[in-house]
């Protein structure tokens, strides 16, 4: 019998999933990780995982809460679980942008804060809110003006560009990516106006057609769509990451003096904008708090959040450490996706390869290593990410130091774009010696400066702007992961390794038999997997 609240946070938009919450326990997965659909609506398979991890029942839930996108749900809705049990009075809905408040305030550790979320899309037309959280609760204090249209907000102009660009809305980091080799100084208009603290941007239409609507009424020569080889895409590409870093930081400036409030959360989809959080950090002072899964993978973890507070009467604490949030598994389950053995629901692709397997004594040193020697590697260990970065439980790593590790990896395994660079994960002890860096960065969501003098050593992420997507690595929060690299250290003098997430065209990997159906059909040299070394035949 459960002896503490339980609930249920379920997301109804793109990157849809599930949350569930029971004491001082947490699990949460996005719906893409199990059903294999980037950016996947739905919650149902999230749902089962969760119940599953928890080992508790859909019919103990003290309280479900959904929320989703665009219109608000309607009174009454229940998604039909009231058909499986539970009670109508216990479902409930919650503002998207409230639900992002949550999951970021929740997580931070912060005793009160500023939080700022934008995003393309929350409710109605919602693209900035602005609140203020403590202890008592969470306030709206702000955000656009409700007549304005979708398209003139940050998160809806960024998308557009995006568009343009030849990328789907969810791609926006490609843009961010290309920005670092346009000229910031190629097109002069401004793409915002801040008004007090509501944001009013120039697009009055969305998506890629609203750009070109501007364009020819503004006289802009903006080249061909959907190029990203010429010098015009990267100047687009320019153009609005710097429009967004500008206004972010005259926001939020703005709103922390109105406010009197140094600790700032951030969240919404613009928020993973790495490049723009350093520069908010740096040009306004404040103590920046990003959480991991700040896009609509976080929806649901912040309904839970909202859940847990609206049946106990005190805000969830939850401070992060480490994202985590799903489940681990055994040696056994492992054995038996290596074994190829049905019950691990491994699903090959053709061609396939054949490998062989043994156990390892010390899967960090062992990994190391291979590093070491110039290997492209899987690593899966522990419970997976609810963010979009690998943090070291699936991620792919390699050998920092090399640019043709970063063109392998790019060309031959990930089949990315030539320009996206990879981030580097680095022991916290080491960071300050390869980094500008004055804070810890745990969930790869700060792009900060490489020292000049290291970006030679750190070729293989060391971007064209000389900045890197850092994770710094506490040997608290992951132990294995911070003993691999530390080893790879001392072999080599670099205490970095490059991390990128277990993957190619797909959702990150999150099941044994996900690792190594990807394994089997890529051209990775090994990989790690719990206790066993994988290697191809």
């Amino acid at each position: 019998m459960k002896s503490s609240p339980l609930s249920i946070g379920l997301n109804m938009g793109h990157d849809g999933g599930c949350a569930i919450i029971h004491g001082e326990k947490v699990v949460a997965i996005a719906e893409e990780r199990i059903n294999r659909t980037r950016y996947s609506g739905g919650w149902q398979a999230a749902l089962a995982y969760c119940l599953e991890a928890m080992d508790v029942r859909l019919s103990d839930a003290d309280a479900v809460v959904f929320s989703c996108v665009g219109p608000r749900l309607p009174a009454g809705f229940t998604g039909g679980l009231d058909r499986y049990g539970v009670d109508p009075k216990r479902i409930h809905t919650v503002d998207h942008h409230l639900a992002h408040a949550y999951s970021a305030f929740c997580t931070s550790g912060f005793d009160d804060a500023l939080i700022v979320v934008a995003d393309g899309a929350g409710n109605d037309r919602d693209t900035e809110s602005c609140y203020l959280a403590d202890g008592s609760g969470i306030e709206k204090v702000g955000g656009n003006r409700s007549e304005r249209p979708r398209a003139g907000g940050i998160g809806a102009t960024y998308e557009a560009f995006t568009n343009y660009l030849g990328f789907h809305e969810q791609e926006a980091g490609k843009t961010m990516a290309l920005a670092a080799f346009g000229d910031v100084d190629a097109y002069k208009v401004p793409l915002f106006e801040l008004i007090g603290t509501q944001v009013e941007g120039v697009l009055e239409k969305t998506h890629e057609r609203g750009l070109a609507e501007f364009a020819s009424a503004a006289g802009l020569s903006l080249g061909p769509p959907h190029m990203i080889d010429d010098q015009p895409s990267m100047d687009l590409a320019a153009w609005v990451q710097a429009a967004t870093e500008d206004i972010l930081v005259r926001l939020v400036a703005e709103l922390m003096s109105l406010h009197g409030r140094r600790r700032v959360c951030l969240a919404g989809g613009v928020a993973m904008n790495c490049v723009a959080n350093h520069v908010v950090r740096r040009r306004t002072g404040a103590d920046v708090y990003v959480v991991p899964p700040a896009s609509d993978r976080g929806q649901a973890l912040g309904n839970a959040f909202y859940g847990m507070h609206r049946l106990t009467g005190t805000m969830p604490r939850h401070k992060l450490e480490a994202d985590s949030f799903g489940r681990s598994y055994s040696s056994a389950e492992i054995l038996l996706a290596l074994r190829r053995h049905p019950r691990s629901m491994l699903a090959e692709r053709h061609p396939r390869r054949r490998f062989s397997y043994e156990r390892v004594s010390d899967p960090a040193a062992t990994a190391a290593e291979l590093i070491a020697d110039g290997k492209l590697i899987g690593w899966f260990q522990g419970g997976s990410e609810l963010g979009a970065r690998a943090l070291g439980q699936r991620s792919i790593l390699a050998d920092p130091r090399r640019v043709e590790t970063r063109d392998a990896l790019n060309g031959r395994i990930k089949h990315r774009e030539w320009f996206r660079p990879f981030a580097p994960a680095v022991t916290v002890e080491h960071v300050a010696d390869w980094f500008e860096i004055d804070h810890e960065s745990p969930f790869m969501l700060s792009a900060v400066p490489v020292l000049p003098q290291r970006r030679e050593r750190l070729a293989g992420v060391t971007h064209v702007d000389g900045s890197a997507r850092v994770q710094t690595v506490r040997a608290d929060a992951h132990p294995t992961f911070h003993r691999l690299i530390s080893r790879f250290g001392r072999l080599t003098g670099v205490p970095v390794v490059l991390n990128t997430s277990f993957n190619d065209r797909e959702p990150i990997v999150e099941t044994p038999a996900h690792a190594v159906t990807t394994f089997g059909s890529s051209s990775l040299d090994a990989m790690v997997i719990g206790e066993y070394l994988v290697m191809p035949e």
